[in-house]
């Protein structure tokens, strides 16, 4: 079902340290009661089209946040904020996982949830995504688009803010899993989503892959000359169709 009308906003949470978080918060008008998703933010940032991706899912009837990881950079534009992340090493994983258990806390409190909450991500909100789905108590869906490093090929390229390999931490995933991904992606590669599917296969998790010929890297974006409209539509009605499997 989808929703005339919705209400977007910006919001404040409590994120990870106690620290307050920005985010954008897009919901279905109506008393609800709605399932919650979180959207995590691709490595671009916080940028209009994750605002137009939350509003989309409010749409189809989904609370959904999308919070701000690189508020703590200051003001400045997505790919200033993004620059500043990248010099300084990336967000830490923790911070990633602190802040999104923020936004589930945040989904639970609205007098229109439903109590489910979900998380999707892009890029390195993949990525991210993962990894909050192996981490966090509660999770109730997960999406992996085309999250890279999921997979580490080389120990050496692991940080002190990214210490663990996202898929050494497969056996704690707890929520079923959707990956989609392109294959003309490099990272993920088609041999980094194999491997992916070869370990939840083998630890017995719940999962559905979808690969996508003629599609590279964020495919769905469709500011960016990697999208891929056809590709993008039958993805966006898997995710929706998940999600409602999943959460309503």
């Amino acid at each position: 079902m989808s929703y005339r009308g919705m209400i977007a906003e910006m919001v404040s949470f409590k994120a990870h340290n106690g620290d307050t978080g920005e985010a954008y918060y897009a919901r279905p008008s109506g008393a609800g009661p709605f399932p919650g998703v979180v959207l995590i933010h691709h490595m671009p940032g916080w940028d209009d089209w994750c605002m137009e991706a939350t509003r989309k899912l409010a749409h189809f009837g989904f609370a959904t946040i999308a919070p701000h990881l690189y508020f703590r950079h200051g003001p400045g534009t997505p790919d200033d904020l993004a620059a500043k992340a990248r010099t300084a090493g990336g967000v830490a994983d923790d911070q990633v996982v602190g802040d999104v258990a923020g936004c589930m806390a945040f989904l639970r409190e609205q007098a229109e949830a439903n109590g489910k909450v979900g998380v999707i991500g892009f890029c390195s909100g993949g990525r991210h995504t993962f990894l909050a789905a192996c981490r966090l108590e509660g999770v109730d869906a997960a999406v992996d688009c085309w999250g890279g490093n999921v997979v580490v090929d080389d120990p050496s390229q692991l940080t002190p803010q990214r210490p663990v390999a996202p898929i050494d931490l497969t056996g704690k995933l707890q929520a079923p899993l959707l990956g989609l991904f392109g294959n003309d992606d490099k990272n993920p590669s088609p041999a980094h989503v194999d491997k992916l599917e070869e370990t939840l296969k083998s630890l017995g998790k719940s999962y559905e892959f979808h690969r996508y010929d003629g599609a590279g890297h964020g495919f769905f974006a469709a500011d960016r000359p990697g999208y891929r409209p056809e590709q993008a539509k039958d993805g966006w009605q898997k995710v929706i169709s998940f999600f409602h499997k999943h959460l309503d």
